[in-house]
């Protein structure tokens, strides 16, 4: 059966299931950022349609960067930030998801990426010292309001997706998760059953992908690189699944982008499927 090219977040958002992550990107002045800037339009003109960044991703210059490199952006583009992390005035960093916090957080990412709506806002984390209802209620409200479009979630568990959902609709996840690391699968699964985009952030795990002999088996049979046989396994894996792999490199965006060509046979999905054992798959 082919591979769905693409995903409608929310059931009418569509976008293609292989985007890119933006946090790699250097954002200071000089070469480094004007290299930035080309791989986030390079991006772009590979035909990635889903961009992830965060305000905590230098604390704002991610998302001036992204805004910098691509606006007025182009129809089919989405931008997704995510709010509810903060800097203590002694730049400690730290989880904070009070409503004024991500009301703040959210007027700010409209202002650097030059958005009247956000259309896909994803808290960062749960915030343990703020009720969820009031978390994921400043969040609907700013929805009501207009300002966001759709809400997200970030590293979460069954239960706490479950009472997410009992509050407003959720229509994204993005946990960590890749081949040699499927801690979160029941979330996958969760979301499946719900038909809510799963975006796995450290798509391949650093390092990994290159060391595992058995992924450098099926590279060698398809005369791709680990990284990508890593990719495709995950596009293949699940039809909710929309990988965000970051990169600073041209050469290894295009490396990225070229996975969701790629296609793996029942042999090779077996062989990598194996990988994992059922224990990893357990509940933690």
């Amino acid at each position: 059966m082919p591979l769905a090219p693409t995903f409608r977040i929310g059931g009418d958002l569509e976008v293609r299931r292989l985007g890119f992550g933006a946090m790699r990107l250097p954002t200071e002045a000089g070469e480094a950022r004007t290299a930035s800037l080309a791989v986030a339009r390079r991006a772009v003109e590979l035909g990635i349609t889903l961009i992830d960044t965060a305000h905590m991703y230098g604390w704002g210059a991610n998302e001036e960067l992204l805004a910098e490199a691509l606006h007025p952006y182009p129809s089919d583009l989405l931008v997704t930030t995510k709010v509810g992390v903060a800097r203590s005035a002694s730049g400690e960093w730290g989880l904070d998801a009070r409503p004024e916090v991500l009301r703040d957080q959210v007027d700010q990412a409209l202002r650097r990426l030059r958005l009247d709506r956000i259309e896909l806002l994803q808290l960062h984390r749960i915030d343990p010292e703020t009720p969820l209802a009031d978390q994921l209620g400043t969040l609907s409200e700013l929805r009501s309001e207009g300002k966001v479009g759709r809400i997200g979630l970030s590293e979460v568990t069954v239960a706490e997706l479950d009472e997410a959902r009992s509050i407003v609709d959720i229509v994204s996840v993005q946990n960590r998760y890749n081949l040699l690391d499927r801690e979160h699968e029941p979330v996958l699964k969760a979301c499946e059953a719900a038909d809510i985009a799963f975006l796995p952030w450290r798509p391949v795990a650093p390092g990994a992908a290159d060391a595992n002999a058995e992924i450098n088996a099926v590279a060698a049979e398809l005369d791709a690189t680990p990284t990508q046989v890593a990719l495709a396994w995950l596009l293949a894996h699940s039809p909710v699944i929309l990988p965000i792999p970051g990169t600073a490199s041209p050469t290894h965006l295009e490396e990225n982008v070229a996975a969701a060509d790629l296609r793996l046979t029942p042999d090779q999905l077996s062989r990598l499927d194996g990988l994992f054992s059922s224990e990893a798959a357990a509940p933690r």
